[in-house]
């Protein structure tokens, strides 16, 4: 389990008593919520806070030891806290990871010398200190919060959220399987600076999946589990038995590429070279994935992987791939979103496979099954699209909130009505930007955790609309 390595503040000269409560507390809440901790206790440093510098070179050795299981850190300040030992004990333990500030709040009746606290003013002196270290930091909403509220509480678990974001994508794989189709210059990407950014791409071509999938014996059990996991994934009438088989075959393969190369996400071609020379369509294969927390793209996005598996990490649930598709009607705050669709089933009304409809006349009808339709749900979301803009080697990307509505639309494939408040601008800031069609969403509200993610401790320049 990941852990918060947490440093206790102290300024010397204050009473003993709040740091000890505070200590005590913040280790007490911290496990409530599900959160390990490591933390000095009495017999490393004074109380098993940090005032001083040698406090803080014992701090950071012992974070350093736990490295591996350390995720993110937590400055509680149950007084003023010594700013510069916070700072020291960052830089030394060296981890890499985001902090979040906190700081106890005072009460009105207990301002007399020997109960003040002084953490609202000792917490801009710890950050003018993190600035001047070059350490990057996270804020709780409040300036002070007290540590057994429900806000301290919600403050925990976004920042957990923020803490696996970063780390997720600083060591994340990505799978490019097979080249991109030729018509969809917007996936264009660039290995090298996501490789900067820590995120790595193996590629493998299509035709060896392909190979893999045909040499599995008749026989093999896990063909035969996967067929089955596909009957029971979503309804299947309709669908024969051959390219139930075929699917079965491509997800075997797949899923062994995906586990020998310890990959996070993958990319998958699909337009139309899968249909022409395999004679099945991936997309409930993909769709599969997704769902099991594996997020799959087609088309061979990249990017758009990328940012599935951003939204997943940020919320623990599955994310889609979708295209922003047509106008609805003249709401200017509301668009249908579409695919063809690869589409978690769980994010569907009915989920059904069925043919590509798009592809089925060029390719014909037997060779297209495997689609996921269905209806996207009614309910909050939160959208994201990253990019590489290879023009200025960096990493860009924009976030957003907005809802599925339940407004009437009869269409096929993965479909929904999106509602995004200020949507013309957004629209606006996509065509100018020169970001992709697709789009990644996820059942969850947690723009404010991805942007705070990108901006603050991974170097993405990042767009958070409204």
């Amino acid at each position: 389990m990941s852990a918060f390595g947490v440093i206790v503040g102290n300024r010397g000269f204050f009473p003993d008593s709040p740091v000890q409560q505070g200590r005590k507390v913040i280790l007490e809440q911290l496990d409530r919520a599900g959160f390990d901790a490591v933390c000095p206790t009495p017999e490393q440093t004074e109380l098993g806070a940090v005032p001083t510098r040698r406090a803080a070179a014992k701090c950071a050795e012992l974070f350093r030891r736990n490295a591996e299981r350390i995720h993110g850190i937590i400055v509680t300040l149950p007084n003023f806290g010594d700013e510069r030992s916070v700072a020291e004990t960052i830089r030394l333990a060296n981890l890499d990871v985001p902090v979040l500030v906190q700081a106890c709040p005072d009460e009105p009746e207990k301002m007399r010398p020997a109960e003040r606290r002084d953490a609202f003013c000792g917490k801009i002196s710890v950050c003018s200190n993190l600035k001047q270290y070059g350490i990057p930091f996270s804020l709780t909403d409040s300036h002070t919060v007290a540590l057994k509220s429900e806000r301290f509480r919600a403050e925990l678990d976004r920042f957990d959220a923020v803490c696996r974001v970063v780390g997720g994508l600083k060591r994340a794989r990505i799978g490019a399987i097979g080249t991109r189709p030729a018509a969809f210059n917007t996936v264009r990407y660039s290995e090298k600076i996501l490789e900067s950014h820590g995120i790595t791409v193996e590629p493998i071509d299509l035709s060896d999946i392909l190979a893999a999938a045909r040499a599995l014996p008749d026989d093999d059990p896990a063909v035969a589990e996967k067929a089955s996991a596909l009957r029971n994934y979503c309804a299947t009438g309709g669908v024969g038995d051959e390219p139930i088989n075929r699917m079965a075959r491509l997800g075997v393969a797949i899923a062994s590429f995906i586990e020998e190369h310890d990959l996070d996400a993958c990319a998958i071609q699909c337009w139309t070279s899968i249909q022409q020379n395999y004679g099945v369509a991936p997309c409930a294969v993909m769709s599969m994935l997704s769902d099991s927390l594996t997020p799959a793209a087609c088309e061979v996005d990249v990017c758009g992987a990328l940012s599935m598996y951003a939204l997943q990490l940020a919320s623990a649930s599955p994310s889609a791939i979708l295209d922003w598709n047509n106008n609805y009607g003249d709401a200017p705050d509301k668009c249908v979103c579409f695919h063809c669709s690869n589409i978690p089933a769980q994010l569907l009304e009915e989920p059904r496979m069925g043919v590509h409809e798009i592809l089925a006349g060029a390719v014909g009808r037997e060779n297209a099954y495997g689609v996921c339709n269905g209806r996207i749900k009614a309910g909050p979301i939160t959208f994201a699209s990253l990019m590489t803009d290879d023009t200025a080697g960096a990493v860009r990307a924009f976030v957003g909130e907005g809802r599925f509505t339940d407004d009437p639309i009869e269409t096929f494939g993965g479909y929904g009505v999106l509602e995004v408040a200020g949507l013309q601008g957004l629209m606006r800031h996509i065509c100018q930007g020169g970001f992709e069609h697709h789009v990644a969403v996820n059942f969850a509200n947690s723009a404010d955790v991805l942007h705070e993610a990108f901006t603050r401790y991974l170097d993405i320049d990042t767009y958070r609309h409204l």
